[in-house]
């Protein structure tokens, strides 16, 4: 049940619903203007009761269009409670040439509470021959518990870096990350293996890489030549850690 919710434009929290009887609210965030412009500055903050499960994501891919003065700021805080669950699931950015971006996410867990994040963007918009075209894309996550952080990460791509050089993604049009964590579970060698076969099998073309953290989950990264092998990657992923961690079946976004 959402106890609250509270926007200005150019964010909207849309109504949440229940897609497949599975329990799991599902929320999208719409940005109606049709992507970040500049000096947009958009803050998010989130907070799961405790048992709570949730799956929030995006209409579409989000464009960062350019910004000739002060970077696009996207700040994002989430709280989430005891034995809660956060599916983070929002489709993938696509930097325009001359764009700049800062982009931070600080996520709290309960020492029960399941998270399950992707964080993916584009190098642009490659087949009209702006890949590699923008100013600064700077991500930052941290990802912590009561004991301290599980997954702290920066990266900052700016000065419209050689397609082929350090830094990049080795000539591929998409990146991505992809989280599942829980502070106090276990069996995360076996989830590793696991999610390393049905990415193996479902990412013709691609490269991608799991591995565990130190503490409460696992990490992949992956680098993909199109849109639809991206989706086909993270769809492999989220199912499996649906069906592993959460008992639950593939969820269906029926995006139109």
């Amino acid at each position: 049940m959402l106890t609250g919710r509270r926007f200005t434009l150019p964010l909207q929290a849309l109504e949440p619903m229940e897609l497949d009887a599975d329990g799991v609210a599902t929320l999208l965030l719409l940005n109606p203007t049709g992507g970040l412009l500049a000096g947009d500055r958009l803050e998010t903050d989130i907070v799961l009761g405790p048992g709570s499960r949730v799956c929030l994501s995006t209409p579409s891919a989000t464009r960062v269009y350019r910004s000739p003065g002060p970077a696009t700021v996207q700040a994002v805080s989430i709280d989430v409670g005891g034995g809660a669950t956060l599916e983070w699931m929002p489709d993938h950015l696509i930097p325009s040439p001359g764009a700049r971006l800062q982009q931070s996410t600080e996520i709290r867990l309960a020492a029960d509470a399941t998270l399950v994040y992707l964080d993916a963007w584009a190098v642009g918009r490659a087949a009209r021959g702006e890949a590699w075209g923008f100013d600064l894309l700077d991500s930052r996550l941290l990802v912590r518990d009561e004991a301290g952080p599980l997954l702290r990460e920066r990266s900052i791509l700016a000065g419209r870096p050689r397609p082929d050089g350090l830094g990049s993604t080795e000539g591929f049009a998409y990146a991505a990350t992809f989280l599942a964590m829980r502070p106090a579970g276990t069996g995360w060698e076996d989830l590793a293996r696991a999610l390393q076969a049905a990415l193996d099998t479902a990412q013709p073309g691609g490269r991608a890489g799991v591995t565990t953290l130190g503490r409460g989950g696992v990490l992949a990264r992956l680098l993909c030549p199109s849109a639809p092998t991206l989706q086909a990657a993270v769809g492999a992923l989220w199912a499996e850690c649906r069906r592993r961690l959460l008992g639950l079946p593939p969820a269906r976004l029926r995006k139109l």
